[in-house]
């Protein structure tokens, strides 16, 4: 676990994550994180819970009618 600081960053106040997390989480300037509320404080991720969840609803719909969508294939 590593303790970061807050900094003001123009009117904002943000934290600075260091090149290691950031290559561990395959992010780059300008990328997009999630911040979601967790049992024992805040989970920080590079993946959109909103969107999981609609992929998860796709693959579903997908493997449920997986035979029609073969026969469309053809």
């Amino acid at each position: 676990m590593s303790a970061l600081k807050l900094t003001q960053i123009g009117n904002s106040v943000g934290v600075i994550l260091p090149k290691e997390v950031l290559s561990r989480l395959k992010l780059v300037k300008g990328d997009t994180v999630f911040l979601t509320e967790a049992a024992n404080g805040i989970t920080l991720t590079p993946y959109d819970p909103e969107l999981e969840a609609q992929l998860k609803l796709g693959r579903e719909f997908m493997h449920d009618y997986r035979d029609t969508f073969h026969q469309l294939a053809k």
